[in-house]
């Protein structure tokens, strides 16, 4: 079932399914597995090349290197921007921190105050994948094998995918558009009832 809200079509799944990050059981694969880079909008690629010098010393001498032969972004094979990788593989604004957990240096920078810029909001709604269309936006939760122990982690806690991404949410789409999704989630857990 879709759920509509405003331009937005939000899949059910998004209530439906239990998601908490484990990066003490993933160490961040998201960040270093799949086909292309993280997912861009145009600002963002302004805003990271605007903040390069705040984010480069949180960055990996392999991503410096990367970013500094081929830019902070490259085009994918939808002619759509994502981060630039570091040899076709991790995206080049990973680091590890001392436990061997990959981590994004954008974010970092951010937490730090060093950039107003946190991470590209295709990160932050990871697992949840926002697609443009002409007149609406689509929600949909992505399912990846990756993942398997943040589904776990999620429904031993109950939580849901949209109540673990209130905050991506709220920053993506503003805070009415997360009551909406609230008060969406309270009549579907009302129609589950009966």
């Amino acid at each position: 079932m879709i759920i509509e809200i405003g331009d937005k079509l939000v899949s059910e799944d998004i209530f439906e399914k239990e998601f908490v990050c484990n990066l003490g059981a993933c160490k961040g694969a998201c960040c270093v597995e799949g086909d292309d880079g993280a997912p861009l909008t145009m600002d963002e690629v302004t805003l990271l090349e605007d903040n390069i010098d705040a984010i480069k010393p949180y960055m990996t001498e392999e991503g410096i290197s990367t970013i500094g032969r081929v830019g902070v972004f490259y085009m994918d094979q939808d002619n759509e921007p994502v981060t630039a990788l570091v040899k076709g593989a991790e995206c080049a604004f990973v680091f590890r921190d001392d436990e061997g957990i990959t981590k994004c240096s954008v974010e970092q920078a951010y937490r730090d105050g060093k950039t107003d810029f946190n991470k590209p909001i295709s990160c932050h709604l990871y697992p949840i994948r926002a697609q443009k269309y002409r007149t609406f936006t689509a929600l949909n939760y992505d399912r990846w094998e990756i993942c398997k122990d943040a589904c776990s982690l999620g429904e031993q806690l109950g939580v849901s995918v949209f109540k673990f991404l209130k905050e991506p949410l709220i920053r993506a789409y503003g805070a009415p558009f997360y009551e909406q999704l609230e008060i969406a989630d309270k009549e579907l857990q009302k129609n589950k009832s009966k």
